[in-house]
This record gives C-alpha cells, sequence and structure tokens, in this order.
C-alpha cells in the first residue's frame, strides 16, 4: 500500500514538472518583433508606465515619434523614467500625470484632464498593475486587486470613450494574465453584507481581477463595434519586473509569492521581450480590424483562454456591475 501511494506521488509530481516545463516553455522564451510603423501625431496614454514593461513599452513608442503619458502612481519616478526616455529617444512629448488606480475619485480627476488638455487619444494602454496585496482593500473598499488591476482601468477607459472615438481609429489594450485561468468557479457578485470592509467580497484574487481584464476588453469590442475603437487583452508573459517585489499584506501566500520570484527571476523573459506583444497589439497594422481577442507571443492565443473567458453572458454581467461600482463617478 505504501509502495501504491509512494508510485502515485511520483507520478503526479513528474506530470506537475512537465506541465510547469510546458508553460515555462510557451511563457518565457525570448521574442523579437519588428516593425517600422511611425507614430508622428499620435498620443499614447500608459498606465504605470515608469517601470517594468510599461516603461520599455513606452521607449518603443516614444521611440516611433508619439506623444506619450505616463499615468503613474508615483509621480517623482515618473519623471526620472520620463527624462530617461527623452534622453535616449530625443522625444521630449513626453508627459507625466498622477494616477492612483487605487481610488476611483483620482481616475475621475486624472481623466477629467485628460478630456480636457488631450485633443487626441489613439492607444490606452492599461498596463498598471500589482501581484502582491498592500493591503486588504482600495479606497472605495474592493478587493485590491480587484479594485487596482480592474476597476481603476474600467472606470479610466469608459470616461476616456468619447476621446478615443473621435480619434478613430484607436486602440484599448488590456494586460492581462495566463493566471486568469486559475479561476474556476463562476464569479459570484454578491455585494457582501452591511457594513462589510470589503464589498464584493468573492471578486477578489490577482487571478479573478485578470479574468476580468479579459471579460472587459471582449464586451468592450462588442459594445464599439461599430466606433472603429479596437480592443484586445494579451499575456506579456512570464516578465522579470517588480511586480511581486513588494511584501505580501500580513504575510499571506509568502512561500508561494518567493517561489514565484525564484521562478520570475531566473527563468523570465526580460522586460523588452515582455514588451513585445505589448507593442504588436498596439502598433501592427495586420490588426486594424481585429477586436475581442486575446495575445501571447505576438500572435492571438483565444485557444489559451479558459472556459470563463469565453462567456459572453459573464463578460456582461460584470460590465453591468462594474457600471453600479462606478455609478457616483460617472457624474460631471
Amino acid at each position: 500500500m505504501l509502495l501504491l501511494a509512494l508510485l502515485v506521488s511520483i507520478t503526479c509530481l513528474v506530470l506537475y514538472v512537465r506541465r510547469v516545463k510546458r508553460i515555462l516553455s510557451r511563457h518565457s522564451k525570448p521574442l523579437t518583433y519588428f516593425s517600422d510603423v511611425m507614430l508622428h501625431g499620435k498620443t499614447v496614454l500608459i498606465t504605470g508606465g515608469n517601470s517594468g514593461i510599461g516603461k520599455e513599452t513606452a521607449l518603443d513608442l516614444a521611440g516611433r515619434g508619439s506623444r506619450v503619458i505616463l499615468a503613474c502612481r508615483n509621480l517623482t519616478k515618473a519623471k526620472e523614467t520620463a527624462e530617461e526616455i527623452k534622453n535616449i529617444t530625443r522625444n521630449s512629448n513626453i508627459i507625466t500625470m498622477e494616477l492612483d488606480l487605487n481610488d476611483l475619485e483620482s481616475v475621475k480627476k486624472f481623466a477629467q484632464r485628460i478630456n480636457q488638455n488631450e485633443k487626441r487619444l489613439d492607444i490606452l494602454i492599461n498596463n498598471a498593475g500589482i501581484g502582491v496585496r498592500g493591503s486588504d482593500c482600495t479606497k472605495q473598499n474592493y478587493d485590491e486587486f480587484f479594485g487596482i488591476n480592474y476597476l481603476g482601468h474600467f472606470l479610466l477607459t469608459y470616461l476616456l470613450l468619447d476621446l478615443l472615438k473621435k480619434s478613430a481609429p484607436s486602440r484599448i489594450i488590456n494586460i492581462s494574465s495566463y493566471a486568469h485561468i486559475f479561476v474556476k468557479k463562476y464569479p459570484d457578485f454578491y455585494l457582501g453584507q452591511h457594513g462589510a470592509k470589503i464589498k464584493y467580497p468573492n471578486l477578489s484574487g490577482y487571478a479573478t481581477s485578470k479574468l476580468c481584464n479579459i471579460l472587459h476588453s471582449k464586451i468592450l469590442s462588442k459594445k464599439l463595434k461599430a466606433s472603429k475603437v479596437i480592443s484586445n487583452s494579451l499575456h506579456p508573459g512570464m516578465v522579470k519586473t517588480g511586480i511581486l517585489n513588494n511584501d505580501p499584506f500580513q504575510g499571506k501566500g509568502l512561500l508561494r509569492i518567493l517561489l514565484y520570484r525564484i521562478l520570475f527571476k531566473y527563468m523570465g523573459r526580460s522586460t523588452k521581450d515582455g514588451a513585445k506583444t505589448v507593442i504588436y497589439a498596439a502598433i501592427d497594422e495586420s490588426l486594424n480590424d481585429i477586436s475581442g481577442q486575446y495575445f501571447e507571443n505576438n500572435s492571438i492565443a483565444n485557444n489559451e483562454l479558459s472556459k470563463l473567458a469565453k462567456d459572453e453572458k459573464l463578460a456582461e454581467k460584470l460590465w453591468d456591475i462594474s457600471l453600479q461600482m462606478c455609478a457616483e463617478y460617472l457624474e460631471n
């Protein structure tokens, strides 16, 4: 009996290792992408553009002549990044603006400034995100992963839709993750008990937020079908960024996070390679009429989507609930 249990354990371990190797080989391999597309006269907005994938994307798009707006929580770091990009690309049209996705009021004020001061917006890249909790919840009492990675971007995109339509053809890109597959149950839209600290407590966790990013792109593509504004989502791969650098809130999931840090550090692709699929989705001319798709490794990868990520009714439900969550911030 003991021998049988040992054999079963070894078999399970071998299968797990094989699965991990397959995932790593697909999501951490180096990428190449070349395009001579130039963006003179175009405006690009990148959330979290001061580091990691966002910074590499900003550097590339600035080098193509675009006006780049870095929307960041840490304005000091954003200004340092802007100066670095200016020096490298000789493009002085790099703007920094403060945006705190943890606070929907901040998102609203930021969008108002963009709508008042910018004549056009050609590419919106919803890139900012967290991989480790810094606290329990956002300022409006939503799960921190859900609020920062998804809901803040939902509100931002909604408030900028008129400008994007005015600038069409334009593009919306949501940075998601392969991790969305780890959501196995249909999301529960239960508001929670009256007076509870976190609203919609079952809409929580990193994987759920990344599933929401994909569903957001899909429903946007449907609602913007007649506008020449395309919306897509993507997984940039397993990238060596600082998304896991913060210490976990109250030590939750410390062992798992430490394991991920090691994998990302020694097996992840560079931030430059991690930005390749983002850049591809942002500028490639073959995608002018492609919307509602999910990309990996510079190609459409809808076969990698989970069943939930393909659920159109779920996307509609999430849209409706998100509008309710943001209702007081949609008014002028």
